[in-house]
């Protein structure tokens, strides 16, 4: 075997939401703080993102995450969380991943029943507490980054649709929501297509109308991704949602990000009060508990601080391998498979 490099993944998934997680062959990247780090990937090493991501070796329906020194001393590890097209800030569903290999492979020490880890991610240290028993993870929590909402009930053309109303949201991510229902949506598994199609034109329309900006890094900025929902169940009750993950796919899990999003939209509206949980249901089925810890802010923002549970399962352990004479080093898509837009950045 000749390789150019190997990278050592261990799989992984949240609630159905695939997390991998990379232990070995790929050096933090240079930067001051973790989103510098992000933007050094971004910038410099996208190769390895598409390396993992793209065929031969991954899919659309695969994030990958980088683990790397803490800058905050009150967290023991560092995650880069890379997508489909584009690095996030923060990722609930990735976060459960990443939290549930550190513990079951013994990169932070297992103590049970409970393990508390600080997570730094480039949107900020997050706060995991994970439920553990006979060496497995049952259960993990992650107090997220806070939530905050944008603008409520924005008017957006869409193409096809004419005008509709979205609330924006940040969750972790910038999320443009939506009841499905009012476009004559179930919001079901058997409408996956038709949600991905939707939820795409939705994207293209608020990025390109909604000018929408983190108060505290302006680096962080646009809708990355649209959440469509049944309207809200009630405090304790499940609700289904999808979240479309660019270029144009439903994530599997309930989409941690989302619930955070969408509590922090329920508390401006004041359906949900501090102490308040929903449970947020996926098209497969799966749930995360979301609840809202406190009230916060954000710069100029009214923010609440979310918390989100789920379980996470290892699927194995690879070695991928850059053969010198691959003739595709970072691989390729064919929009037949990579979501509806094919494309590989937002």
């Amino acid at each position: 075997m000749r390789a150019r490099r190997v990278i050592t993944v261990v799989g992984c998934h949240a609630e159905g939401e695939v997390g991998d997680v990379i232990v070995g062959g790929v050096l933090a990247p240079a930067g001051r703080t973790l989103y510098e780090q992000m933007q050094t990937m971004r910038r410099d090493h996208d190769d390895i993102r598409r390396l993992l991501l793209c065929e031969p070796r991954g899919s659309v329906a695969r994030h990958v995450n980088l683990l790397v020194p803490p800058i905050d001393r009150d967290c023991q590890v560092g995650a880069i969380i890379m997508e489909p097209t584009e690095y996030v800030p923060s990722s609930g569903s990735n976060l459960i991943c990443i939290a549930t290999v550190l513990l079951e492979t013994g990169i932070v020490a297992m103590h049970e029943p409970e393990t508390i880890v600080g997570i730094e991610v480039p949107g900020g240290p997050v706060k995991v507490r994970a439920r553990c028993s006979d060496g497995r993870c049952l259960e993990v929590e992650i107090e997220n980054v806070p939530a905050f909402v944008d603008r409520l009930d924005a008017p957006l053309e869409v193409a096809g649709l004419g005008t509709i109303t979205v609330d924006v949201a940040y969750g972790g991510m910038f999320y443009a929501i939506l009841d499905g229902t009012r476009l004559g949506f179930r919001v079901a598994a058997d409408e996956a297509r038709e949600l991905a199609v939707l939820g795409e034109k939705v994207r293209f329309a608020a990025r390109e109308q909604l000018t929408v900006v983190h108060p505290a890094n302006p680096a962080i900025r646009d809708v990355s991704i649209v959440q469509i929902n049944r309207p809200f169940a009630g405090v304790g009750e499940v609700t289904t949602n999808t979240c479309i993950v660019a270029p144009g796919r439903s994530d599997r899990s309930p989409t941690g990000t989302g619930t955070a999003a969408r509590m922090a939209v329920l508390r401006a509206r004041g359906l949900m009060n501090v102490g308040d949980t929903m449970r947020h249901a996926s098209l497969i089925g799966s749930t995360f508990r979301g609840r809202i810890v406190a009230d916060t802010r954000v710069g100029d923002r009214a923010a609440i601080v979310p918390a989100i549970a789920g379980r996470a399962w290892i699927t194995g352990f690879h070695q991928y391998v850059l053969d010198p004479d691959d003739p595709y080093p970072q691989g390729y898509v064919l929009n037949d498979t990579w979501g509806v837009t094919g494309s590989l950045t937002q």
